[in-house]
């Protein structure tokens, strides 16, 4: 395995690729702190399928922002959540492969399977104690074998992705995530333990895994849940992967993803509370968040930004249930606390960004209608030039929005010690010039 993936890095999602010089100038400043967090531009087949792009626009976009900021470090492009049915077209352009197995779980290995592995890991029966986990681990023969049953065939399924992606790539061309989040419940440590002893068997070389947890990670909002027992999960998580590393023999550099990590403000202290207990690495996927940072950057700017801003809320919430459909599981909207198009024609530049910044404090702000926006991004596509034509109309608004969020609301609070704005009129001027340099 030559490349390897640094110990922070944030997955960023740019559905229209407009926005790599400004994602990049966030892991600039917390350079510029001292701490390394390595970008990795991610979109999955289903946006690329709904803006109309492909994979080889992404991979452009990073390495043209990466030329132009003089970037010295490390970047990556993730084909995001991929199957055998979908890699292919990434095969040319990713460097890190997400390998969704979440509709696996559950489905039965064949019984000989199932046996093979339960005879080869005697050590995951009876009591075990983890370092870091509170309480010992208890697995019968019984238990082990209803584990195995519900994740090896998904483990299966993601040796087979990770195998073509080698034979088509090369196996030292890239990074392996295994993506389990997609499901109803969450894993418990007994189950987290038992996959990755799977991946290990398979020789798969994740790493990075996103299991799923308690709670709601909606779009673009806050998590909802018991932040208590997130910090319980979060931190199990990272002592089971620490033990995993050892035991079986997986990457020094396996380490927790969050994926639908973005915004989730309530959790980033308990996250940066168990990262520094165990010495432990982060992938967190940002996806949508800069989306929606375009749409404010447009807003603000007034005037026809926002009345494009205004425009792009409307075809949404006449289409609502259409671009809700395929995200259920990660949504909650109330279509009660919508604002009627007429309201929000009505808006000013203010209003609308008040309403859409993902600011707790804000009497204004609406998760709900944050909500719908983040699925919204088709209504921009479906505007084509003149979407396009606007971000690079208003592209010093909307970069330094991007840069902004990234950094100050994601990257400081998780990565970067201290509490003082980095973000100065110097980084705004450089910002400007890069707009103008376009």
């Amino acid at each position: 395995m030559s490349l390897r993936l640094e110990k922070y890095s944030l997955g960023v999602g740019d559905r229209f690729a407009r926005q790599a010089q400004a994602q990049l100038r966030a892991c600039m400043l917390a350079a510029e702190q001292g701490v390394e967090v390595v970008p990795v531009w991610n979109k999955s087949n289903r946006e690329h399928l709904i803006i109309g792009s492909e994979p080889a626009e992404t991979r452009k976009a990073a390495e043209r922002a990466v030329d132009a900021m003089g970037w010295r470090q490390s970047y990556r492009v993730d084909a995001d959540h991929v199957g055998l049915e979908t890699v292919g077209r990434f095969i040319p352009h990713a460097d890190f492969y997400t390998i969704d197995v979440a509709d696996w779980i559950g489905k039965p290995a064949e019984a000989h399977v199932l046996k093979r592995f339960v005879g080869r890991h005697p050590e995951l029966t009876g009591r075990m104690s983890i370092p870091g986990v509170e309480r010992l681990l208890h697995n019968t023969p019984a238990d082990l074998k209803r584990i195995a049953a519900k994740y090896l065939l998904a483990v299966q399924q993601a040796g087979k992705i990770y195998r073509h992606i080698a034979r088509e790539k090369g196996a030292d061309q890239f990074i392996t995530e295994v993506s389990l989040d997609e499901t109803d419940t969450p894993q418990t440590p007994p189950e987290l333990l038992v996959i990755l002893a799977a991946l290990a068997d398979e020789v798969i070389p994740a790493q990075t895994i996103a299991p799923k947890f308690t709670g709601r990670f909606n779009k673009g909002v806050d998590y909802v849940g018991d932040v208590a027992q997130f910090e319980r999960e979060f931190n199990d998580d990272l002592a089971i992967i620490d033990f995993a590393v050892r035991q079986y023999g997986l990457p020094a550099s396996l380490k927790l993803s969050v994926h639908s990590g973005s915004d989730k403000f309530s959790l980033y202290a308990s996250m940066r509370r168990g990262l520094a207990q165990f010495n432990a690495g982060l992938h967190l996927k940002t996806a949508g968040t800069t989306w929606l940072e375009e749409v404010i950057g447009l807003a603000e700017a007034d005037g026809p930004g926002l009345a494009l801003a205004k425009d792009i809320y409307c075809g949404a919430l006449a289409h609502l249930d259409e671009l809700c459909a395929p995200y259920g599981s990660v949504i909650d909207i109330d279509r009660r606390r919508l604002p009627w198009t007429e309201t929000v024609q009505r808006w000013t530049s203010q209003q609308f960004v008040s309403t859409l910044r993902h600011d707790p404090n804000n009497p204004l702000y609406n998760p709900h209608l944050r909500q719908l926006l983040h699925v919204g991004y088709k209504i921009a596509a479906q505007m084509g030039k003149r979407y396009l034509e606007a971000l690079e109309a208003h592209e010093s608004s909307v970069a330094r929005n991007v840069t902004t969020n990234l950094f100050e609301r994601h990257i400081k609070p998780l990565f970067v010690n201290g509490t003082e704005p980095t973000l100065t009129a110097r980084d705004e001027k450089r910002m400007a010039g890069m707009a103008a340099s376009r």
